[in-house]
């Protein structure tokens, strides 16, 4: 997926810092504005909802925080000098790598973790890299990936800025819908995902004292745990919603190609009704197994929204669009009730869309309709005995005695 690029008109040199309070306070003012983007939308003014002496998180940097501060010591034995083969990706933001440290309530026992490390993209990727620890520092739900501390350190090299998290270990659900995944997720599977994942939104959205607009959500920032837990991650680009008596936060449009929401990437005005936009596309990803932007297939197929439309509407051509390498015979009509889902949070304009926690609700009786009706095993049919020859004689006799009955009638 291709994210919009971004400059920002600062001397990589000029960035000095050694506390997370001077890290926050260096962004108080500003907002990174696109320097153009595949949505050909016009760069927005960021004034009408946010004044430009307000922090992006002003209040989350003052509330407590479990974070843990790493020193670049640290996590370099941790990642075996991050090394190439601890290589877990590589993004928009930098390198990942997967490290083992001592677990800080258990020393005997060992965490792994994963270390993303700041590339050279400079002011924006530390911009991001605050509001992660601003973010994740604050809220802790199941269905969010955990931070477990940060790093910001002054070496020969520069400023190194870094995130410890949870490890997940089946990757993110991207991996497991592309094509190239051998073994393709189940429909199960894909249900109990869409419903974590709405958990996950509907606590950013409507569950805490402040509202976070994740702007980012897509499958390749959805992560999978040991268990298969969905767990949303990535939150660099993470807005507080709207201040009280306002409809929207004006800012910068931002996001990746084929999930934002048509009104922020015409007029620049975010709301959390952009983030449900985009959890209707990634239903239609999980029904379909396609990518929301795919320049590789047909002209007409490489748009997701567009291909699917036509059908809709008929249940005999809604066949067509499930992912062909999931076995439907149990599960079309499941399919179906969560395309109702998907339609109701693409709803064109935004007020008619529902809320994450309605939308979780819907969601929740899908699974519920769907719970059982996989892999029905066919009743045990009993073995017939062969009666033996004592057993005739007997079964004769009975039937011999009771037509005797049957005529004294």
């Amino acid at each position: 997926m291709k994210c919009f690029q971004f400059y920002i008109g600062k001397k990589k040199g000029e960035l000095k810092m050694t506390t997370l309070n001077s890290v926050q306070s260096s962004f108080a003012d500003q907002e990174v504005r696109p320097s153009g983007s595949e949505f050909n939308s016009q760069n927005v003014s960021d004034t009408s909802t946010e004044s430009r002496g307000r922090s992006q998180f002003p209040n989350l940097s003052e509330r407590p925080s479990n974070l843990k501060v790493f020193t670049f010591l640290e996590l370099k034995q941790a990642t075996k000098n991050f090394s190439r083969s601890a290589k877990l990706g590589e993004g928009g933001f930098g390198c990942v790598f997967k490290g083992v440290i001592r677990d800080s309530q258990d020393p005997t026992k060992k965490l792994d973790i994963a270390v993303k490390q700041l590339g050279p993209r400079g002011m924006q990727g530390h911009k991001e890299w605050v509001t992660e620890v601003n973010v994740l520092g604050v809220v802790e739900h199941p269905n969010l990936v955990k931070l477990i501390g940060y790093c910001a350190e002054d070496d020969e090299r520069g400023i190194q800025r870094l995130l410890i998290y949870e490890y997940m270990p089946n990757r993110s659900v991207e991996d497991h819908l592309s094509t190239k995944s051998e073994i393709p997720l189940s429909w199960d599977r894909r249900l109990k995902i869409a419903q974590d994942a709405a958990r996950g939104l509907a606590y950013l959205h409507e569950e805490m004292d402040f509202q976070i607009i994740f702007r980012d959500f897509k499958s390749s920032n959805i992560l999978l745990d040991e268990q298969w837990n969905a767990k949303l991650s990535d939150f660099g680009l993470a807005r507080l919603g709207p201040a009280e008596g306002l409809s929207h936060v004006s800012t910068a449009v931002v996001g990746t190609m084929g999930y934002a929401a048509p009104e922020y990437v015409q007029t620049g005005r975010l709301t959390s009704k952009s983030d449900v936009w985009s959890y209707g596309v990634f239903l239609f990803e999980l029904i379909t197994g396609r990518r929301p932007l795919d320049r590789n297939r047909p002209r007409k197929e490489q748009k997701l929204l567009e291909w699917i439309r036509p059908y809709l509407s008929d249940a005999k051509k809604f066949q067509q669009i499930l992912d062909p390498r999931l076995d439907w015979k149990h599960f079309h009509n499941s399919a179906q009730k969560l395309s109702i889902v998907a339609n109701r949070c693409l709803a064109r304009h935004r007020k008619a869309r529902p809320n994450m926690s309605e939308v979780l609700e819907m969601v929740n009786k899908v699974v519920e309709a769907s719970t059982g009706v996989g892999n029905p095993q066919p009743p045990l049919k009993r073995r017939e005995r062969r009666p033996t020859p004592g057993e005739t004689k007997a079964q004769d006799k009975r039937r011999l005695i009771h037509k005797k009955i049957g005529a004294r009638g």
